[in-house]
């Protein structure tokens, strides 16, 4: 069975704490499974040197929730809900407070987060918060290694590249143990990281041949590493805007087809002026692709 889950519309859905909650009790309540947020915790000015040539768009205009604290007010307001952070811009951030913020996020909700994390994109960002934006794909799987230690062991030492813990752990640790830790990637060397020690990849765009070699290379990487492909979660998304019902479905079954596990709904960018507007949107996809989750 295919999970389907709801992209949190960061850029367009304001500030007030009443229209977020109403967001995500009408998605609770529509039935969706789980609930993603992106991370960005500045934005260069637009027209900055650093974005020239950047498939993305957000800059210092762009509001952007931080994810964690976001998934502490959502926790104390929804039941069931799935919370994951798609992505996380992990090698940006200190790993070790990382982890103490993604153990309680995970208390608090009852054991309902899974952590989507990447590299990010922007040099702005990493100069702004002290790390180095040259080696971030090596310090990642360190980062990993750290994270899942002090989620799972009372206490760590560990001696590494990049990190040393001296007899010292986190208080309280996750309900998960470890907490599911998903990349999202699109370079080849990133796919086959995301093999040999990912539980999931977040797929990007829709599923043509490019993302096709990259489900491929993804097995082959998890086979190499002694693990069970299928074993590796596969996260994909359709969008509401500019394609039609039938595009929906045609994508739900081919990545099905190339082993989905879960399809997020994003409703951003499709001029929505508002809360119900993007609920609205919500609604009508899912009813649209529930009878081809079975």
């Amino acid at each position: 069975m295919v999970r389907l889950g709801a992209s949190f519309p960061q850029t367009e859905i304001g500030t007030d704490p009443a229209v977020i909650r109403e967001w995500a009790l009408a998605v609770e309540e529509m039935g969706f499974d789980y609930v993603v947020a992106l991370d960005h915790v500045l934005g260069a000015r637009p027209g900055h040197p650093a974005l020239a040539g950047s498939p993305y768009s957000y800059t210092s205009e762009s509001l952007v929730h931080e994810p964690l604290i976001l998934f502490g007010f959502l926790a104390a307001i929804t039941q069931r809900v799935e919370l994951m952070s798609a992505i996380l811009i992990l090698p940006q951030r200190q790993t070790a407070l990382v982890a103490k913020q993604a153990a309680e996020v995970d208390v608090l909700s009852g054991g309902r987060l899974r952590l989507g994390v990447g590299l990010g994109w922007n040099p702005v960002e990493f100069e702004a918060l002290g790390e180095d934006f040259h080696n971030r794909g090596r310090r990642i799987e360190e980062q990993i290694e750290v994270m899942r230690l002090l989620w799972t062991e009372e206490v760590v030492t560990f001696h590494g590249r990049w990190h040393t813990i001296d007899d010292a752990g986190i208080h309280p640790r996750p309900v998960r143990r470890p907490i599911p830790v998903w990349f999202g990637a699109t370079a080849d060397q990133a796919i086959e990281r995301i093999g040999r020690i990912g539980d999931g990849w977040l797929a990007m765009g829709r599923p043509d041949s490019t993302n096709a070699h990259r489900v491929q290379l993804l097995r082959e990487s998890a086979q190499r590493a002694g693990r069970e492909p299928a074993s590796v979660g596969l996260q994909a998304s359709v969008a509401s805007r500019g394609t039609d019902p039938d595009d929906w479905c045609r994508d739900l079954e081919t990545w099905r087809g190339l082993g989905a596990t879960n399809i997020t709904v994003g409703t951003t960018n499709a001029g929505h002026p508002n809360v119900a507007a993007h609920l609205e949107a919500l609604r009508h996809v899912r009813e649209v692709l529930a009878p081809m989750l079975v």
